[in-house]
């Protein structure tokens, strides 16, 4: 039996992936530096804080992932995440300018703390403006897969359903694990008011009531998939977690009967603020966890927060997000 309290790392982590290898935990997110464009080449070398753990609860810095690509590339680095196929680790992440022209890319290393060295682009600015929080995913047979999240500005669907304007998330096959497929499948579009990240946000050359479904994370249950997603404004307390699920990799996607909120977790007034963007990580004992970052009351820094996240007959649910101290057993 053991205990733990959120945040279980105090300092500003977003956008947190955490995996296990061998005995110990690892994680790597979104520094303060990433997310406000403050990277400069001089003073930040390297991107992407990382951390390690021998128990999910007890985190210390283990320096920083990525060395910096090309400063043409951009100054803004966001949501990466680490896979390990064919003997190295490959760190996903996307690269742009404020909040717009984000292209996917790839590095790899050796080790899974790197140094990871850019390998080159997923995406082409000229044909994908924006595409961010990259979820490489890795099917029982072996075959890649890359979740994200692209712009769609259409108010239907591909099959013909009604859908709002924004950010919202694809899949596509990876052909290797530098080169990405161009066929991609509509995982999910936003249909809910609490997906809203702004009204008369002005975006392409006009105005819309824009909506963000964005940090994809899959997690196969039973050989159905569920696809776990932060919806609505990172920067307000609509923001959330919820899932679609499908009975293939490709689609398609349900919301399983739809919904008014996020079912997984969203805010709890006064205590815990958005949290959202989660990954999903299985301790020695087979127990899932859900790894994700919230803000703070005063809203200072989104910080690192962990819960159970367990599988109900209503599909996937977690207690969370806690901010008393909880008992593990």
């Amino acid at each position: 039996m053991k205990t733990y309290k959120n945040p279980v790392y105090a300092s500003y982590f977003a956008d947190p992936f955490v995996w296990r290898h061998n005995s110990e935990f690892y994680a790597i997110g979104t520094g303060l530096s990433e997310a406000d464009g403050a990277i400069h080449t001089a003073a930040s070398p390297t991107v992407f804080p990382l951390l390690r753990s021998p128990d999910l609860v007890h985190w210390i810095p283990a320096g920083h992932a990525l060395v910096r690509p090309d400063d043409a590339l951009g100054d803004t680095f966001w949501a990466p995440e680490i896979a390990f196929a064919h003997g190295k680790w490959w760190l996903y992440y996307s690269v742009g300018f404020a909040d717009r022209l984000h292209q996917l890319r790839v590095a790899s290393s050796s080790h899974p703390l790197g140094p990871y060295i850019d390998a080159g682009a997923l995406t082409d600015r000229s044909t994908c403006a924006f595409a961010i929080d990259p979820h490489p995913f890795c099917d029982d047979d072996g075959s890649w897969y890359l979740f994200h999240a692209r712009d769609f500005l259409t108010l239907q669907d591909e099959h013909g359903r009604d859908a709002r304007a924004g950010t919202a998330l694809v899949v596509a096959s990876l052909e290797n694990m530098t080169r990405l497929s161009p066929i991609t499948h509509t995982v999910a579009r936003a249909t809910c008011e609490w997906q809203r990240f702004a009204a008369n946000r002005k975006m392409y050359d006009a105005v819309y009531d824009w909506h963000t479904l964005e940090g994809p994370f899959v997690v196969k249950e039973q050989g159905r998939y569920y696809c776990l997603y932060s919806g609505g404004c990172w920067q307000t307390d609509t923001y959330g977690v919820d899932y679609v699920v499908a009975n293939h990799v490709l689609g398609e996607y349900s919301d399983d009967g739809g919904t008014t909120i996020p079912r997984i977790m969203r805010t709890v007034a006064n205590q815990v603020i958005g949290p959202g963007h989660c990954s999903v990580v299985t301790d020695a004992d087979e127990k899932r966890w859900i790894a994700y970052h919230a803000w703070d009351a005063p809203m200072t820094a989104r910080r690192l927060c962990i819960d159970p996240l367990v599988f109900t007959d209503e599909g996937p649910r977690c207690p969370g997000p806690t901010w008393t101290e909880q008992t593990v057993r």
